[in-house]
Order: structure tokens, then C-alpha cells, then sequence
């Protein structure tokens, strides 16, 4: 009989092959020359006719190419051919559910084999491996475990494959201890079941239980693959274990494993996790095909060490070599932009995202929000964030934070409320970000009420920074005495940043006394620091005691005390442009300081008088004033007045607290030159517009 069969060539052009005999056996026909789903309805079509669809062996070979070798993605036709067979056997159902499972739909999966055992037809050794892989893609623990009871029952508990499924479903579903429960049961275990429990362990976050179990592997002297290392170099990075990782690192070199990309970028990843930034480097450079994982890697590797401008160096490096970035290297990128401040680079990445139309998932999303929040860019986030098509807690504890930090706690406390009316319940952290919101908007008594709420309605035990956030709620508002007798009757140890916090009202409210009281506890309790000395120096200055605040100045001097060098970051055309304090290492600093100078040329004539107790502590008589003109800060916003459009907004990230100086004259530049000024310090977000700033003058 001649039988006509269409096949689509490498070139997709269709080919008529002619076949003058239909093989007795079909199966090589089947499944390595049928490529398309008109080929299947021709021989489909021709074992009906020919009565070979009888041939269990047959209906199974048509079966598998419509389930599971055919491109399509529906399970349509397969289900139509299934239908139609008498009586279908468990290599029928087994081809069905595997079918189902790499098709995404896993449910179905699972709804087959329940109507396997509704039909009385006893799965065998391969039907429960393939639904315990459904039940892993949904979490469906409790249809796992009512498997596993049936495997039990059938006495096939001891295949060693299907235990190996079995210790995959119960970690993917949470459940690690039940997963080491069939591993610890098992009586003999491949290097493949090893894995599969390393695996669990991962995917639960268990890392020294990872290790641990490496180190029994090692103790019972049984062999390990390529696959185990990267578990455990995962693991590694996880715990800071250097001294592990250095092992397996020279285990990979002795035995001629650095040629496997996959193992060398987990050691980057190690190296770069445990503050070994230039060893995970240097792999990096060694390497002489990288793909999107390594680039991602080196990059978080960065970010993750605080080295930001090097992340974004990287990054620009990666997209001169034609690398696409994936979801990791995006984050990674845009984390290092929130540090930096740099918001031109994290708003191009945010256009790739859209152009690239790339996946907006929680974690990417999270990332957008937290970005912009730290570039000061709040009314980005809130959009970002209100697009987003599914949010975490975390994306509305970052979104509760970057309001109370930019100065909008009112509006921050609202997107609470409206978090709590979703059901989403809060935890210690967005208790950090609503304690905040109080404390920036001067909400004393809400502040109270939510730092009772904690432990009353969602039994959060306060930490210590909420201890921290309720000083700094009542020093704010003047309460003084209130926040040193809460600081007295805490029922855990203030740690210095209590005090600190304490010493930062006195300076704002003028109490000399508690802020000396302040200022010793500091001293007991951590290294002496510039800022602690400087505040109480301006206490003193404040309520007239100039002796008094010259002596403290004194004291740093003898105690070898040095001002940590002030560092201002603004971001120009995509470059980190980077200031020092009378700093002339820009190769446009001549231009840079006489900006500098007819920018206070022109704030002085609308009132501005400079701070000169604000000069470093070494600056002669003379040179003070000149000392303070010259802050990073200052010379920062000059750079941007003279390198941006008229009515741009000046961004800059400060590394510490901005002084008073700069921040009276950033009010004033606002107003002179008609532009906002948002200067992100060590503790918070200034937004300086027309004379003002969003902190009200407290920070």
C-alpha cells in the first residue's frame, strides 16, 4: 500500500516523501519522522483504516508523538486520540500525565491519574514518578503525600527513582525534613539522590545543612559530580564557608574542571559572597566564554560588596559584549543605582525592561520601586509600584519606607492602611518604615499607638531599631525627657545609635544636658566618632557656650579624632561624577570652583551667611569660610547648576549627614536659581524647593 506522508524540512519547506510500504512496526516512523502535527492526522488517519490502531504498541507510539514530540502546545489532540482508545493501560495514562506535566498544566496531570484510579488501573514504577513531579509544580502537598501512601501500599517504595521524586516533590513543597526523612530510609543512593537532597536543601534556604550533608558524603566516601559542587559552592556563598569553597575550588583545578562555565561561575558567585571580590574577578577575566549567568554574577558580585560604580562598569561592558541581561542582572544593576544615586542609568534600564517587554515579576518590580525610592524619585516609584502585577509584602515595605524617608510620612501611613485592607500582614521591618513615617511627619501619638500594635494585634517583638524609631519620634517633637526616660526603661540594652539619635534631638532642641549624658553613653559604648563630637560641639555653640564648643574640637584633635572626608555623588549623562571636600581631582575643577564661588556670590546677596563652625578642624582663621564654601555638597550642586538645563532637578547622594551649612544654602540656591535640589544623606532624603526642604529643618 502506498502511503503519501508531508514532512517539513530543515528549511521549513514542505517535502512529499512517498512510502510504498507501511512498516509493520510504525514506531521509528512515528516518532523520529513524524515532525508535525499534519504528519500525525496522515498516519493517524492511516493505522484507523488499517485497523493498527489496535496495537497497543502502535496506539502507544502515536500516543507519545501527539503528547509530548510534536510541537504544539495544547494537549487537544492527544486527549482526542486517548478518548477514542478501549481501555487505555497504565503506559497509556503514564504517556498522558508526562505529556501534561511538560506542557505546564500539571493540574491535569493530577486529575488524569485520579481518574486512573477511578478506571482501576494500577499505575506501575512510572506513573508515580511523573505525578509526584505535577504535585512538585504546584505545591500540592497534600496530593503528594497521599501518593507517596499509595506508593507505600503498592510496594514500589523502594525503587530507587521514585524515591528520588519523592524527596524532589516534599522540598519543592516546603517540606525538607520529610524529603531527608526518605533520603535518611533509603538503602542504596546514587550520586543522583544525593543531589536531589542537596537540592531541597537549597531551594528551602537550609545551607548548613547542605554542608553538613557534603561532609558526611566526604566521611562515607561516596562520589560526587560536577552537580553536587554547585550545590555546594552555593551553600558557601551562602554561609561566608571561604575555607570550604577554597577547597572545591582546588579540587575543580586538580582535576580539570575550570573548562566547565557552570562550576566557574558558581565560584565566582562563592568568592564574590565571601568579600573575595578580586579572586571572583580574576575567574571572571580567566574565562573565555561567559554567558548572561557569569556577567550576572561578577555584577552582583559587586553590587553586593557595595562596590556599585564597579557593578555598573561591568554592566556597560556586558552590553558592549552583546550579552542580553536577564531578570538578576537587572536587579543586580538597579541595586547599584539606588546606592549611587545614579537615576539616568536605572531610568535606561527600566526602558529596557519595557522595550524588551522583560517579565515584571515581584522581585524585578520590588527592585524598580526601591530604585527610585532611593534616587528620591518617589512619585516614580508610587507608579511603578501601583503597576506592578503582583505585589510581596516586601514591595510594599519598600514603597512604606521610600515615603517616610523622602518626607511624605502621611502618605506613607496611608499605603499601610491600605496594605492592612488587603489582608497583607506586616512585619518587623514595615513597622521600621511606619515608625519612620511618624517620626518625619510629626506624628507623635499615632507613633505611640503603632509601636503598641506591634506586640498587642501582630506579635512582632520590638527590636532595637524600633526602640530607636520611638527616641526618635519624641526627640523630634521636643519631648527630650520623654525620649531619655523610654531610653532608661527599655527592656533591652541601648546600643549607641539609641544615644546618637537622642544627642541628634539635643542639637535640634538645645538641651545641654542630656546631650553631654548623650555623648558619654556613645563614647562607652562604640569607638569615638567625628559626628558624636561635632553635634555636641554645635549644642554648645547653639546656646551661646562658644568655649565650651571650641574645647570639644579640641578634644578630637588630641584624641587623633579625624572628620570622616565628605563624598558627594551626582550622575551626569549616565557618569558617577564623584567630590570630595576641596577636592581638585576633577579634570574640570577650575571651572568646578569658580561656579562654586558665584554660586555663594549669589546666595549671600539674598541673606545666605556661612556656617565657619562647620570648617574642617584644621582650617586656619582665614580659611574657614573658604573651608566651608568648598564642602562636597556645595561644589557638587555647582557642577550640576553649570552641566544641567535651566530648571533640571540637581541630584545628589551625600555619604554622610549633610551639614548645616549646605543645607541653608542648598535652601537657598533652590530659591535663587529656581531649581530643586534633592540631596539623599546618610540618614534621609532632603527635597530642597523654592527656600524649603521637605525635612523640615530636622535630620
Amino acid at each position: 500500500m502506498n502511503f503519501t506522508l508531508s514532512l517539513l524540512s530543515a528549511k521549513t519547506s514542505t517535502t512529499t516523501i512517498t512510502i510504498t510500504q507501511f512498516p509493520e512496526n510504525p514506531k521509528t516512523l512515528i516518532l523520529e519522522q513524524c515532525k508535525t502535527t499534519k504528519d500525525l492526522n496522515q498516519i493517524h488517519a492511516h493505522l484507523i483504516k488499517t485497523r493498527l490502531l489496535c496495537n497497543p504498541s502502535v496506539a502507544e507510539n502515536l500516543l507519545e508523538s501527539a503528547a509530548m514530540l510534536i510541537p504544539e502546545p495544547s494537549m487537544d489532540y492527544a486527549l482526542l486520540i486517548f478518548d477514542k482508545l478501549d481501555k487505555p493501560d497504565s503506559p497509556l495514562y503514564n504517556i498522558l500525565i508526562r505529556g501534561f506535566t511538560l506542557k505546564q498544566n500539571p493540574d491535569r496531570a493530577i486529575l488524569l491519574f485520579r481518574q486512573m484510579i477511578e478506571q482501576s488501573v494500577q499505575p506501575d514504577e512510572f506513573t508515580f514518578p511523573s505525578v509526584l513531579k505535577a504535585c512538585s509544580r504546584l505545591k500540592a502537598l497534600k496530593e503528594g503525600e497521599q501518593i507517596h501512601a499509595r506508593i507505600l501500599k503498592s510496594g514500589l517504595g523502594s525503587k530507587e527513582f521514585i524515591e528520588n521524586t519523592l524527596i524532589h516533590m516534599y522540598a519543592h513543597c516546603g517540606e525538607v525534613g520529610n524529603a531527608r526523612r526518605v533520603f535518611d530510609g533509603m538503602c542504596e543512593r546514587s550520586v543522583f539522590t544525593w543531589n536531589s537532597m542537596f537540592s531541597g536543601y537549597v531551594k528551602s534556604g537550609y545551607w548548613e545543612d547542605v554542608v553538613n550533608l557534603f561532609r558526611k558524603m566526604l566521611d562515607m566516601g561516596v562520589r560526587f559530580d560536577e552537580v553536587t559542587l554547585l550545590s555546594i559552592l552555593s551553600a558557601c556563598g551562602r554561609l561566608g564557608d571561604l575555607e570550604l569553597g577554597k577547597w572545591i575550588n582546588e579540587y575543580i583545578e586538580a582535576n580539570g574542571l575550570m573548562g566547565n562555565p557552570n562550576l566557574v561561575t558558581s565560584l565566582i558567585d562563592m568568592n564574590a559572597k565571601c568579600g573575595c571580590v578580586a579572586n571572583a574577578r580574576t575567574l571572571f577575566d580567566q574565562m573565555t566564554q561567559r554567558d548572561v549567568v557569569s556577567w550576572s554574577a561578577m555584577i552582583a558580585g559587586y553590587s553586593q560588596a557595595s562596590r556599585c560604580k564597579e557593578a555598573l562598569a561591568l554592566f556597560h561592558e556586558m552590553q558592549k559584549a552583546n550579552v542580553e541581561p536577564n531578570e538578576v542582572t537587572m536587579v543586580s544593576v538597579l541595586s547599584s543605582c539606588a546606592v549611587l544615586g545614579a537615576l539616568e542609568t536605572g531610568k535606561w534600564v527600566h526602558f529596557y525592561i519595557r522595550k524588551k517587554k522583560l517579565k515584571l515579576t515581584v522581585t524585578l518590580g520590588t527592585a524598580l520601586v526601591d530604585f527610585y525610592a532611593k534616587c528620591g524619585a518617589i512619585e516614580n516609584a508610587v507608579e511603578v509600584f501601583q503597576k506592578l502585577p503582583s505585589k510581596n509584602l516586601l514591595s510594599w515595605t519598600v514603597l512604606i519606607q521610600g515615603l517616610a524617608s523622602n518626607g511624605q510620612g502621611i502618605r506613607a501611613l496611608k499605603f499601610f492602611n491600605l496594605m492592612r485592607e488587603k489582608n497583607i500582614k506586616p512585619n518587623d521591618v514595615t513597622f521600621i518604615g511606619v515608625l519612620c513615617a511618624c517620626s518625619h511627619a510629626g506624628l507623635v501619638d499615632e507613633g505611640r499607638d503603632f509601636f503598641v500594635s506591634m506586640t498587642r494585634d501582630f506579635d512582632i517583638e520590638p527590636r532595637v531599631e524600633h526602640y530607636g524609631c520611638m527616641v526618635d519620634i519624641l526627640g523630634r517633637a521636643g519631648l527630650i525627657e520623654e525620649a531619655y526616660q523610654f531610653i532608661k526603661n527599655m527592656p533591652i540594652k541601648p546600643n549607641a545609635i539609641i544615644w546618637r539619635t537622642l544627642l541628634a534631638s539635643c542639637r535640634l532642641h538645645r538641651n545641654v544636658e542630656i546631650g553631654e549624658e548623650s555623648l558619654k553613653h556613645v563614647v562607652r559604648l562604640e569607638l569615638a566618632n567625628s559626628v558624636d563630637y561635632i553635634l555636641l560641639s554645635n549644642i554648645y555653640a547653639s546656646v551661646g557656650r562658644l568655649e565650651d564648643a571650641s574645647s570639644v574640637r579640641n578634644q578630637m584633635k588630641e584624641r587623633g579624632i579625624k572628620k570622616t572626608p565628605g563624598c558627594s555623588l551626582i550622575e551626569l549623562d549616565g557618569v558617577i561624577h564623584e567630590f570630595l571636600a576641596e577636592d581638585n581631582k576633577h579634570p574640570l575643577s577650575d571651572e568646578i570652583y569658580t561656579a562654586t564661588e558665584d554660586m555663594i556670590n549669589h546666595i549671600k546677596l539674598a541673606g545666605y551667611v556661612p556656617n565657619i563652625a562647620e570648617a574642617r578642624l584644621d582650617a586656619e582663621e582665614g580659611d574657614r569660610e573658604a573651608s566651608v564654601s568648598h564642602h562636597s555638597e556645595k561644589l557638587a550642586i555647582a557642577f550640576g547648576l553649570i552641566r544641567t538645563s535651566p530648571g533640571a532637578t540637581i541630584r545628589i547622594t551625600k555619604n554622610l549627614r549633610i551639614c548645616r551649612d549646605c543645607h541653608s544654602a542648598a535652601k537657598m540656591v533652590s530659591n535663587v536659581f529656581k531649581r530643586e535640589i534633592v540631596v539623599r544623606d546618610r540618614n534621609r532624603f532632603h527635597h530642597f524647593k523654592e527656600g524649603s526642604c521637605s525635612c523640615n529643618d530636622f535630620w
